[in-house]
């Protein structure tokens, strides 16, 4: 597709939407827009517009539309997989300026935001009244609610309590043409024709331009336990995810995490952690309810199944403070790695079952190709999460070789019932993986949906496929 250039009588009408104050033109100021956190990825827009009404954003998209201009929407940039991209130049609209939560219903349970508010910020909101909002990726403290809406992003309690599909009941979006729509009712079921809202969430900006955000909450638990196990191998800790369901538990949080991850973290965040000789691999385990009898009878049952897996030691955390720093571990872990060494992350899901399986393949992958990879991640749902690290790789190989290795990673993946993506989405980077998963069917059929939305194809293009 080739796009126009945004010309000066464009950008007046720009200016004119939005005010001259709310437009970026200088490439300095531009730089901030140019990248989000996929590695060594940057593609600059020639202007970015930061529009604060539904009504601006219809706007600038009719404007864009009419003269052929792509348009990127954008969040907070915390993505990892290069959704935000203006990979066409053109006009980036930046959604920071919608940052209210607008309401919290008390009496149905229910809130309504806007696109750019912080996750943890509403998640604090939601919490002084005694309400839980439960998808909180790690990444709470900086991402928009609208970009986790748009990647279908997930989090370590969505295990228990379900994913962002399952807490989103609405949504008011912005057409290409500017159209702006509701896309389903404020209601907890839904039968009225195809569903909108949940083909809106995922579709990464391609479809249309999220201003709203109705949200189903939950009664927020009152108690918690967390506790820290220790195994002898990758595969013995994984295996004992799958067993612990099994079991009859279903924890608000399993997390997975490798000694190589938990080393980088006490090197980079220097937290007080003593990691014995012959540890190879943890899990983060949380239990939560308002009933402490019961959270403490889950616990010893989980216990229970844990000595079965040949698990080494389980450390209880006996305070908030504790609580935090074991927290603190695995939510710094992609940072510390980050901090340490060239690498790529990759977001991988199959079966809980199935984990044991697919870390041993990796490091099986890892080995032939010659790359480092440290492995952690969400396994109470099988997400996980493989930092792959340049290790001993050469240059020529990283660059030119590692993309097979990595198609080796998503083929395993694939082949164990997972997919490609459990909640970092497709975006730029992933896109060129998905004939593994996904046949020429499924291309035409999204096509088609992307064709009804976006005829001209100016949304957020070169994404998924």
């Amino acid at each position: 597709m080739n796009y126009n250039k945004i010309t000066a009588p464009v950008l007046d009408s720009i200016k004119t939407i939005v005010g001259a104050d709310n437009v970026i033109v200088n490439h300095d100021e531009l730089q901030k827009y140019s990248h989000d956190e996929t590695e060594d990825l940057v593609y600059y827009p020639e202007v970015v517009a930061r529009p604060q009404t539904p009504e601006q954003v219809s706007a600038l998209m009719m404007l864009c539309n009419e003269h052929l201009i792509s348009v990127t929407p954008r969040g907070a940039g915390t993505g990892l997989s290069g959704g935000a991209l203006p990979i066409e130049g053109g006009l980036l609209i930046a959604m920071e300026r919608f940052n209210k939560v607008l309401q919290i219903d008390e009496q149905n349970l229910q809130a309504t935001v806007e696109p750019g508010v912080v996750t943890e910020e509403f998640m604090n909101q939601a919490a002084a009244k005694g309400l839980l909002y439960p998808v909180d990726p790690a990444s709470k403290g900086s991402c928009f609610i609208g970009g986790n809406v748009s990647h279908g992003s997930g989090g370590p309690r969505v295990v228990k309590y379900g994913t962002i599909r399952e807490y989103i009941l609405n949504l008011q979006v912005v057409l290409p043409s500017g159209d702006i729509i509701w896309t389903g009712a404020n209601t907890l079921k839904y039968a009225s024709g195809y569903n909108l809202t949940q083909l809106m969430i995922g579709s990464e900006g391609t479809l249309g331009i999220i201003t709203k955000i109705v949200v189903k909450l939950l009664p927020l638990p009152t108690l918690d336990a967390l506790m820290l196990a220790s195994f002898p191998t990758n595969e013995a800790a994984c295996a004992a995810v799958s067993a612990i369901f099994r079991a009859g538990i279903i924890p608000s949080a399993l997390e997975f995490m490798e000694r190589r991850g938990v080393e980088w973290v006490k090197e980079h965040d220097d937290i007080a952690f003593d990691l014995q000789d012959g540890i190879e691999a943890f899990l983060l385990i949380e239990v939560d309810g308002t009933n402490q009898d019961v959270i403490f009878a889950d616990c010893e049952k989980i216990n229970g199944v844990l000595e079965a897996y040949f698990c080494k030691d389980v450390l209880f955390a006996d305070s908030s403070a504790q609580k935090e720093e074991l927290w603190r571990l695995r939510r710094t872990m992609a940072v510390s790695v980050k901090s340490n060494s060239v690498y790529k992350e990759e977001d991988t899901v199959v079966p809980r079952a199935e984990l044991p399986q697919l870390i041993k393949g990796i490091k099986e992958i890892g080995g032939r190709y010659g790359f480092e990879s440290v492995c952690y991640g969400h396994a109470g749902d099988g997400n996980l999460h493989v930092n792959i690290i340049k290790a001993n790789m050469s240059d020529y190989d990283w660059n030119n070789k590692l993309k097979d290795g990595i198609r080796e990673v998503f083929e395993l993946t694939v082949s164990l019932g997972g997919t490609l993506s459990g909640e970092h989405g497709i975006g730029l980077v992933q896109k060129d993986f998905m004939s593994i998963k996904y046949s020429e069917v499924h291309f035409a059929l999204w096509r088609g949906i992307k064709n009804v939305f976006d005829p001209k194809g100016i949304l957020n293009p070169g994404k998924i496929f």
